[in-house]
């Protein structure tokens, strides 16, 4: 399975750590969009890259800044992407169940590794259920997203 990762100074060491872990794992292809570096970048470009990746390809995606919040800020502005930040094993399922987030976002100075490394394996192995209420949600974002949302 293909995964787009990414994140800027403050989640570097997380993504880091989270890269790690998918290869330890095996059976990912993770494909990094940066930083590359502890180094100060904006946030803004990398979930760009990440969400352009994931709505390209049809594949999920992992950003992490300092929070979690300004880097997936920044990726639902992509067209077709529902990221979500999380910081619990909970939120992480049933935003793909419900959902259909496409990319889990994290903060480093928010979750550890451990924890980053549960997230991770559980929106990645989770499904999103489909049909009835959750779909007609989806249908709705996509049409806010649009500009076509009849109230």
């Amino acid at each position: 399975m293909k995964i787009a990762i990414g994140a800027d100074h403050g989640g570097f060491e997380l993504k880091e750590s989270i890269k790690k872990h998918l290869e330890e794992l095996g059976g990912y292809e993770v494909v990094d969009y940066g930083t590359y570096s502890p180094e100060s970048v904006d946030y803004a470009a990398i979930a760009y890259k990440v969400g352009k990746a994931v709505t390209s390809e049809n594949i999920l995606g992992i950003l992490c800044c300092g929070t979690g919040i300004g880097i997936s800020m920044a990726a639902n502005k992509v067209k077709g992407v529902r990221a979500a930040c999380c910081s619990d094993y909970f939120s992480a399922k049933f935003t793909r169940m419900h959902n259909d987030a496409n990319i889990l976002c994290m903060g480093g100075r928010v979750v550890g590794a451990g924890l980053a490394n549960e997230l991770v394996d559980v929106f990645l192995t989770t499904e999103f259920e489909g049909g009835g209420r959750h779909q007609r949600r989806i249908d709705q974002i996509t049409a806010i997203e649009n500009g076509t949302f009849v109230e």
